[in-house]
């Protein structure tokens, strides 16, 4: 099936537009298409650059904010144990206090929620006002936001988790708006030849955002276990709580606006991409002197090609006729995968800290106090992220452009199906203390095919495959798909993990971590199969791809 799918998108490939008004005989709706004008010289220019100094400054730009991106949405997990002991102990109760269901599924899920909703209006406003002029935005929007989280005011627990829920929310606003900002942008900067890499590099940067967090968790959790030494919950339930812990987690929410910050002077810099003031904003020339500057070469555009450019979506939308017979199949297939794979990613990231003390690699809550706790969290997270998210990125790095983002993604939701199935099988085997480190090291090599498969490949190929001027919106509404899934996630596993006898308190009976891993499993095979309709964009040019330049004979009539 995949060999017939594979013949398929070759048969629908769109030919070279460097010819004047070549033509195509029959489009896959059996209607004859035309290619409207030469491409444009600047276009050729940036599909054909070696890589430079811009490409790497892109990386680092687009990139630091997905690093701030990664860290402000996963440090959360790191320490909703320590806001459980904080805010709902109740020191006459055998262990210490959590955060009561509602309350741990609104912390957890509301900056998804945000998410969601920044990546529709983000990537909307980015093709009606441009990349550039709300790049900076989001990253103010986030950063703002950051540091007022970890400001939440009162010292009760209600007005504490009111207001850090507030402020996550729009938190996850502003990182919603950086995922099809910044596909967009490095997409439309890189050469084909280079595209996959440079975009999967932006996308790696969370990984090294999530160990940041885990690294940032980790030192100030040493700090304070130091400067404020406190017994076990076990031998003293009042002591085991050092007052000063309630710094230590507003601490490690702030600290990611760092990195975003500084970059936020480079992306004002940043010129316009080529494609939008070209395609979308249908200046040429402006687009031929930016451009020149940063490839440090004269870009020349003859008026009679500027004259006969003909863009696709020019007169039609993203719920047309016209959009539905091009890309219809894409964005379901875009939209489906990034949905089916966020399921389990974000199941796995926000939660490990919940299976890690099931199985029994963290020990039982009570024997520790409050900063230990999070230190072990910390130290956790950290090793899976050395171990399985970050090798996993940047082997995507490496092979995206020669193995190509279709078998990538089949071989990633493959491999995570058959490791989630490995775990859960013998689930009762990895429970026992002698067989602790095979479950850690089958975990993080779901996190390792994750990476290195569909977490990346389905950030980057909406930004390939659909025209410049919806491009930004068809990637907002890929990627809001994912946080549905996202949400899902982190609404459904914290329920559904329950044991199926003895639930933690305040849970009714689940299905099981389990049961749980075999529905993460399933998810990850359906992800396989939707991939099947997913086309492959390797070596191709943008304008290829999104079938640029090319209209309906029947829409010119």
């Amino acid at each position: 099936m995949a060999t017939q799918m594979r013949k398929l998108t070759e048969h629908t490939a769109i030919p070279s537009a460097l010819s004047p008004e070549s033509t195509h005989p029959q489009s896959p709706q059996g209607k004859k298409i035309i290619m409207a004008g030469s491409q444009l010289n600047v276009l050729v220019k940036l599909d054909q650059a070696k890589t430079q100094w811009y490409h790497f400054m892109a990386i680092v730009i687009a990139g630091m904010g997905f690093f701030t991106d990664a860290y402000d949405l996963f440090c959360i997990a790191l320490v909703t144990k320590l806001l459980g002991r904080l805010y709902y102990t109740d020191i006459t109760k055998p262990g210490p206090g959590t955060l009561p269901p509602n309350v741990s599924s609104a912390v957890t899920g509301v900056a998804l929620c945000g998410t969601l909703a920044g990546q529709l209006f983000f990537g909307w406003l980015g093709d009606k006002l441009g990349r550039k002029s709300v790049y900076g935005f989001t990253l103010i929007l986030m950063v703002v936001c950051s540091i007022a989280s970890g400001l939440s005011f009162g010292h009760t627990p209600k007005s504490v988790i009111a207001t850090l829920c507030f402020f996550r929310f729009w938190l996850g606003f502003g990182i919603g708006g950086d995922y099809p900002l910044s596909a967009t942008i490095m997409s439309e900067y890189a050469s084909k030849k280079t595209r996959g890499a440079f975009i999967a590099a932006v996308f790696a940067m969370q990984g090294f955002g999530i160990l940041f967090g885990a690294i940032v968790a980790l030192v100030v959790s040493a700090g304070f276990r130091h400067a404020y030494p406190a017994p076990s919950y076990a031998q003293n339930p009042a002591a085991s709580l050092a007052p000063q812990s309630d710094y230590a987690w507003r601490l490690i929410l702030m600290f990611g606006t760092i990195p975003a910050g500084l970059t936020y002077y480079w992306r004002m810099k940043m010129p316009e991409t080529a494609r939008y003031t070209a395609l979308v904003a249908r200046n040429a020339k402006q687009a031929a002197a930016d451009m020149s500057k940063v490839l440090h070469a004269e870009i020349e555009e003859r008026p009679e090609v500027v004259e006969s450019q003909v863009v696709a979506g020019e007169t039609w939308g993203l719920f047309s006729r016209q959009f539905m017979q091009r890309h219809g199949m894409h964005l379901l297939a875009t939209t489906s995968t990034w949905f089916l794979l966020d399921i389990a990613f974000y199941s796995q990231n926000l939660f490990q800290k919940d299976i890690f003390s099931k199985v029994g690699w963290i020990p039982p809550a009570k024997t520790m106090n409050a900063l230990e706790e999070l230190y072990r969290i910390s130290r956790a997270q950290a090793l899976i992220a050395l171990c399985g998210t970050i090798p996993g990125y940047w082997f995507t790095v490496a092979f995206i452009d020669i193995v190509g983002r279709f078998w990538i993604q089949i071989m990633g939701f493959f491999m995570m199906t058959v490791f989630m199935l490995a775990l859960g099988v013998p689930y009762e085997h990895w429970t026992k203390p002698a067989h602790h480190t095979g479950f850690v090291v089958l975990y993080a090599l779901t996190f390792f095919f994750a990476n290195f498969g569909p977490n990346s490949t389905t950030f980057i190929v909406p930004a390939e495959i659909f025209p410049a001027r919806l491009r930004s919106t068809c990637h907002g509404i890929s990627a809001a798909s994912g946080k549905a899934g996202a949400i899902i996630g982190a609404f459904g596993f914290l329920y559904a993990a329950q044991d199926q006898h003895t639930p933690d308190a305040g849970y009714s009976r689940g299905i099981g971590i389990r049961n749980a891993l075999f529905v993460l499993a399933g998810t990850n095979f359906l992800g396989m199969l939707m991939t099947l309709l997913v086309p492959e964009s390797k070596g191709l040019s943008l304008e290829e791809m999104s079938q640029d330049n090319v209209v309906d004979e029947t829409a010119q009539a």
